[in-house]
């Protein structure tokens, strides 16, 4: 390894990481349709080595969402993502004391405009995730799926509008949020529009996150891990945001 990478790599372990991928089981939270998780040990230490077999859908836990998953007519799987294109400028929109006022609450475009006069516009190239503090429910799937009494699901997401403003006018490259959907449960019931324009224009988006709260506005950058398995239209990530700390960006000014 030359001599500048190695300062490069020791540059970046410097700074601040935080895990934004939330630890999954068999009893974790998951879209209502899917079947629990399952985690069978097939080998002891007895025998040994220690082996487990793992079985559930690849949209589970913290996981990525490529274009096909949606749009039959695009054959992005996670496969054909590229390594650069899992590494991206991280903006992190809060909207949390709206989700925690109104649980059917969808981000608009006056809210991300309200949000952009603080902290500036969304950098082109940019991932956008929605911070609603949904993920500190984890790991309740009552809490996550919140049903009324009708059995009618209520979690915030992502307005059809706002997707288009954050790809169409500002050039994102990708989203992420903490919910089970990029649209609100209520949504639903036209279907899942949301998701289906970001994966249809070639976007992906990561579901589930954790932790975007103890992550700056911008500033920050995503790394998104996840294995390649073969056709896949979804698999489980380890994801997570690197970022100057205050003390390192005092540091640096000084």
């Amino acid at each position: 390894m030359s001599n500048t990478v190695q300062a490069l790599f020791n540059q970046l372990k410097s700074k601040e990481w935080v895990d934004l991928t939330h630890t999954f089981g068999p009893g974790s939270p998951r879209f209502p349709q899917f079947h629990p998780a399952e985690f069978k040990t097939i080998f002891t230490h007895s025998d040994g080595f220690f082996v487990k077999e793992y079985t559930f859908p690849g949209q589970y836990g913290t996981h990525i969402d490529p274009p096909v998953h949606f749009y039959k007519d695009n054959d992005r799987y996670v496969e054909d993502l590229s390594l650069k294109d899992l590494v991206l400028p991280l903006v992190v929109i809060d909207f949390s004391q709206q989700a925690a006022k109104d649980p059917d609450a969808s981000l608009s475009v006056k809210d991300i405009k309200a949000w952009e006069k603080i902290h500036g516009n969304i950098p082109e190239g940019s991932f956008v995730a929605l911070r609603t503090d949904w993920s500190k429910r984890w790991p309740s799937q009552e809490k996550f799926a919140n049903p009324d009494p009708n059995g009618q699901n209520h979690y915030p997401a992502w307005s059809l509008e706002a997707l288009k403003y954050i790809y169409e006018v500002r050039h994102a490259a990708a989203n992420g949020h903490e919910t089970f959907d990029t649209d609100t449960a209520t949504q639903q019931q036209d279907g899942l529009v949301g998701e289906y324009y970001v994966l249809s224009h070639s976007h992906y988006q990561v579901e589930l996150l954790d932790n975007l709260d103890q992550v700056p506005a911008t500033g920050a950058e995503i790394l998104i891990s996840v294995p390649k398995a073969e056709k896949a239209p979804g698999f489980p990530v380890r994801t997570f945001a690197i970022f100057d700390s205050p003390a390192t960006k005092q540091k640096s000014a000084d």
